[in-house]
């Protein structure tokens, strides 16, 4: 089991765990060994999920969820296959902690009196400055 909170925990069942080798620069080592992680969670599928939380889990996992609902992460920080996969599944019981959080509602609020008279201060000034610098009119007769 994989506790999240007090409340929520997950089955190791619900993971899937894939091997995959890693990329960029490591020499013979990247490329003969399986070391980074692909990690998939089925959120949609999931019941140790409540439908809030998976709602905003969807949300704020962005692009590393498919069409399918399936989260995808891939860990590959570290060169052992160990510390990829302990990476891959803190990085999922981050992102669920997040999810658990209920975003605040914004209150809506209005400018003071003060503020907007500063505000219309600052804009007479600036008007009154562009002004002063244009040319006087004159008029040429022709």
């Amino acid at each position: 089991m994989i506790y999240i909170n007090s409340d929520i925990s997950l089955d190791e069942k619900e993971i899937k765990l894939d091997f995959i080798r890693s990329s960029g620069p490591g020499g013979q080592n990247v490329n003969k060994v399986a070391s980074a992680v692909q990690l998939r969670f089925d959120v949609d599928n999931s019941p140790s999920l409540p439908d809030k939380v998976r709602a905003r889990l969807v949300t704020l996992s962005g692009r590393r969820i498919t069409d399918d609902g399936i989260l995808i992460i891939k860990a590959e920080r570290f060169r052992t296959q160990y510390l990829n996969r302990q990476d891959a599944i803190n990085r999922l019981t981050e992102l669920i902690r997040e999810a658990i959080k209920e975003p605040k509602i914004r209150k809506k609020t209005k400018p003071s009196a003060s503020s907007r008279r500063r505000m219309l201060d600052g804009k007479r000034y600036r008007s009154n400055l562009k002004r002063l610098r244009k040319p006087a009119n004159t008029t040429d007769d022709w």
